[in-house]
């Protein structure tokens, strides 16, 4: 009786690295890349010697995982991304700094502002709607304001 990976050939492993990749494209990081780079390394050196039992192709696919994992790795501490707009998932990081009109009164250090056409709430100084503010932090959904 022959067991399910007794027919591996390279093109299995090929179609591993491709599957890996599409999943890189869902997924934060860059770690499912290194390892489809390690499958269509194992189908590599299975297309070269094709003999090579599906155990010693488990053990190749998982030592240079391990590999390409830790190069990416030092790559990427080596070479960090650098963003031309470094804060551009930060939601609310371009509004410190920026003037505001109070849209409902802050009180008891509690209120909203008027931002484009969305209101935040905000925390500062109590003062009465239509007080022009300045935005000096943000902390999730939440702006902290100084009066202008």
């Amino acid at each position: 009786m022959t067991g399910m990976f007794d027919n591996l050939v390279y093109w299995h492993w090929w179609i591993l690295a491709i599957v890996l990749l599409i999943l890189e494209i869902f997924t934060p990081g860059a770690f499912f890349m290194w390892m489809g780079a390690a499958a269509g390394i194992t189908g590599l050196v299975l297309l070269v010697v094709p003999d090579i039992s599906w155990q010693l192709q488990f053990v190749l696919f998982s030592i240079t995982s391990v590999i390409t994992i830790f190069a990416g790795y030092k790559w990427f501490r080596r070479n960090p991304i650098v963003s031309e707009q470094p804060s551009i998932g930060e939601r609310g990081d371009d509004l410190i700094g920026q003037t505001y009109y109070v849209e409902q009164a802050i009180v008891n250090g509690t209120g909203r502002i008027k931002v484009g056409d969305s209101t935040w709430k905000a925390m500062g100084p109590d003062c009465e709607k239509g007080t022009q503010v300045r935005v000096v932090a943000v902390n999730a959904a939440i702006v902290s304001v100084e009066l202008v």
